[in-house]
This record gives structure tokens, sequence and C-alpha cells, in this order.
């Protein structure tokens, strides 16, 4: 069948480019009503086509792949440390949103300044030496940059701070409120509870989290699925 339409009635690169953004950006917090990590790999490569830079791209996912030791890359990461291997997709979708701020699409609710987020970045990993949940998260860093996830305190969700400088890394708060083993839902804690904080860019990915007690409770056993539990730097179980 033929297109009917004219090269004149056609979107300008301009605008596709400006769609394709805006899109990435509603994914990123909400990855599960647009069919998951698959279509967002789809929707950012698409984005570096428009920008004739896929390169980029293939150049990235295979950083990730070498970063993450596994074969399932970093959704695999994910999988090895949540509960029950059951894998939000606010949690992948961090590492995307790290790609998507160094190449100037990222769409945050606010950028923290200098000190606000150096303070973050100073203090996360040795405030995660303690329990806390998602009140407890903004009580102490205030609102963060990116929320994914939504904001009904019965789901998991990922936490985003960052400032404005690009060589800053981001620092993430992911958090978690499933059901236990034997649980039922809706789920017995009123808020999610802090898991892991992580950050940084380079290395393997195991290394950038720092796990909260709770975390390391909830790490999952190995499934007998090839699925063996977290295996990173500093593991209780590693």
């Amino acid at each position: 069948m033929t297109s009917s339409a004219s090269p004149d009635s056609l979107a300008s690169a301009e605008d596709i480019h400006a769609h394709l953004v805006e899109q990435v950006n509603s994914m990123l917090r909400r990855l599960g009503m647009y069919g998951g990590e698959a279509a967002l790999w789809v929707a950012l490569r698409q984005l570096a086509f428009v920008e004739r830079d896929t390169g980029a791209w293939d150049e990235q996912w295979r950083s990730w792949l070498d970063r993450s030791g596994r074969s399932t890359g970093v959704k695999g990461v994910f999988r090895d440390m949540a509960p029950g291997h059951r894998v939000d997709d606010d949690e992948p979708a961090s590492v995307y949103a790290e790609f998507a701020r160094r190449r100037g699409w990222l769409r945050p609710d606010r950028v923290l300044d200098a000190d606000a987020h150096a303070r973050v970045r100073d203090r996360a990993r040795a405030w995660a030496a303690e329990d806390r949940t998602w009140p407890d998260v903004a009580k102490e860093f205030g609102e963060p940059a990116l929320l994914l996830g939504g904001t009904n305190p019965y789901y998991g969700k990922t936490l985003g701070y960052f400032g404005p400088d690009l060589a800053e890394p981001m620092v993430w708060f992911h958090l978690w409120n499933g059901t236990e083993p034997d649980g039922e839902w809706p789920p017995k804690r009123s808020q999610p509870v802090l898991l892991a904080v992580r950050f940084g860019e380079e290395g393997p990915l195991d290394d950038t989290f720092t796990f909260t007690p709770e975390g390391r409770r909830l790490m999952p056993e190995p499934d007998g699925c090839g699925h063996g539990g977290w295996r990173g730097h500093g593991s209780p179980i590693g």
C-alpha cells in the first residue's frame, strides 16, 4: 500500500528529534507503560540515528556489556540483586538515563546546585549503612532531580540526584516495595525501602552499589536458573 503523505506534509528532522527526546523522557519515568527495556533501547538508538551517530550508541551498548560482566547486560546486574530476581523497570532505566544525560537528551525535574549534589555524593554511601525509606531520602537530600517509577508508594522506584556538571556522576537511590516470598498484595510496608545506593559510570557495574542492611537481607538466593545471586565487590554472599 502506497503512503498518501507528501514530502511537504512530513515532520521535519527537528520535529522528529524533539518527539523522540520527549518519548525517551516519558519512557525513562514509566518504562513499564511502554513495553520495557527493549522499547527504550530502540528509542535511544533511533535518536542516535537522527543525530547520525549510531556508533556512539553501539559503543555504549558494548561498554554496558563489558561493565555488567554478563551476557544479560544491564538488566542481568539488577536481576542478581533484586529480591526474588524480579527487576522493576526503573532500575535498568537509571543506567540508560546516564547515557541520555551525556547526550543532552535528559529533561530532569530539577538540577541540584553543585554544593547540594556534592553533599549527596559525599554522604550517600555512608548514609546507606542504616535502613532507610523513601521519605528518609527526601528528608535528607531533598526532592530528586529525576523520579523513575511513579509516585505510588506501593511500588518500587529509583531516585536520581545530579548537578549541572556532566563530569560528576548521577547518584541513584534504588527503592523496593514488593511482597516477601510468602507475602500478599498490597505489601505490608506503607513506604518503599532503600535497597542500595549506586553511582559511578566506570568500572564493573557490580562495584557501583552500596547496599543497606535490608538490601543485603533481601538479596536473592541462587534460583537454579543460572541466576546466582549477587557476586559484586563486598557482597555478603560473594
